[in-house]
Formats: structure tokens, C-alpha cells, sequence
């Protein structure tokens, strides 16, 4: 399996490319600002065709780029329906502050979105990705499982999860406690030899984070109280 990973725009999210092998089909992950050069030049030096752009939540630094990309290439968008107002108004989820950046700022909406609600289950460019919600960081906030031919597990977690930390819930959207369920529910479950590729900073696995990710960490040890 080939998974390209490169970080993109002012706030350094990961944007991901993913197919079966090189010269065929691939789907890009969080096109954020600043993406649509780098995903071409990884779709050339590798011969590969998007068909899907899939988005783990609707923030502005994972989804900026997406238009451009749906539009260049006539593919479609998935996206949590409760994040897809964020598509056309980016400032609208950062609050008071956060909005005054976008102001004027023009924004292409990919025109096919297509909504991930509930478990989801997408066969894409030879690749099934298990679709799970993760509420939390935002409200819309998933997670793309996938395997690859060898047996590996891989996790796209957005903003959920990161190396050694998980995703901020003070911004619009964000609800603390939702997450905390979404990481017992959603994450620990995990086996731990799942490589787990965040939207923010390096890879990881779930093992690795279950013992040494202060957050994980603390709700394994309440769940171990509770017991």
C-alpha cells in the first residue's frame, strides 16, 4: 500500500494521499491550505488518479483546498454533515477571532459533498475504508480505518488523536466530554499494532499511545477505577 503523508498551510496539517500501489486510483485525506501542488506532485511522481477526497472533520486547515481539488479532477468530497457548514464559511467554527481572518477571503465549496453520517462503510480506489464518528473536537469529527495487503491497521484521525496529545474541544463545536467517550470508544478499543496517522504532527501507533499519552492514559486509569 502507498500512503504519502506531507504537512501543508500555516498550521501544518497533514494531508494524505493513499492508494492500493503506484499508476492507479487514490484518494486524497484533508487537502488543507496550500495542498493542491503538493497532492499533484505526488499524483505525478506516483501515476495515480484521485476519485475521492475524504475529510475527517471541517476545519479550515483540513479542508481548504478541497474545492479545487473536486473541481480539477471531477471527484467528489465526504464529510460529517454537521461540519459541512464550515465548507463555505471556514471562520465560522474558530469563534469571534478566528472568523475576523476569513474575512473576504473567497472560498471554492467542492460541489458533490456527499455525507458521512453514522458507521460508514467506503470501497474506494480498491481501498474499503471503515468510517466511524468521532465527535469531539468538532461535532462532525471521523475516523477512516483501513488495512493493507500485507495485514497492517491504519487510522486517519484527524484531529481526534495526535503523538501524545488529542485534539482541542474549546472551539466552536467542540465538546469535551464527547470526546472523552469518542477516545474510550473509538480509540482504546484499537488493536495496538494500529498505525495511527494524525492531522497534526508525526505517526504513531495505538499502542504506543496507550502508554505513554497522558490523556489515554488517565481515562484507561478511570475505566480501571471504575472496574
Amino acid at each position: 500500500m502507498l500512503v504519502v503523508g506531507f504537512p501543508v498551510g500555516q498550521l501544518q496539517a497533514n494531508c494524505y494521499v493513499l492508494a492500493p500501489h503506484e499508476g492507479g486510483d487514490c484518494v486524497v485525506v484533508d487537502p488543507g491550505q496550500d495542498a493542491v501542488e503538493p497532492v499533484r506532485k505526488q499524483l505525478d511522481e506516483h501515476g495515480l488518479t484521485p476519485v475521492g477526497v475524504l475529510l475527517t472533520h471541517g476545519h479550515f486547515d483540513h479542508v481548504f483546498s478541497a474545492g479545487e481539488l473536486c473541481e480539477s479532477y471531477g471527484i467528489p468530497a465526504w464529510l460529517h454533515p454537521e461540519d459541512r457548514y464550515m465548507l463555505a464559511d471556514p471562520g465560522a467554527a474558530l469563534g469571534p477571532e478566528g472568523s475576523q481572518l476569513f474575512e473576504g477571503v473567497s472560498v471554492n465549496v467542492p460541489e458533490d459533498v456527499r455525507e458521512l453520517s453514522g458507521d460508514t462503510v467506503l470501497n474506494l480506489a480498491g481501498m474499503e475504508f471503515d468510517v466511524r464518528p468521532a465527535p469531539g473536537h468538532t461535532g462532525g469529527s471521523v475516523l477512516f480505518g483501513t488495512g493493507t495487503a500485507e495485514g497492517g491497521r491504519l487510522l486517519l484521525t484527524g484531529d481526534t488523536l495526535f503523538t501524545g496529545a488529542i485534539g482541542r474541544t474549546d472551539l466552536p463545536g467542540g465538546d469535551h466530554e464527547r470526546m472523552l467517550r469518542t477516545l474510550r470508544n473509538e480509540i482504546l478499543s484499537r488493536p495496538d499494532d494500529t498505525a495511527v496517522l494524525p492531522g497534526h504532527g508525526s505517526t504513531t501507533t495505538i499502542g504506543r499511545e496507550r502508554e505513554s499519552n497522558p490523556f489515554l492514559r488517565g481515562i484507561a486509569a478511570s475505566d480501571e477505577a471504575a472496574d
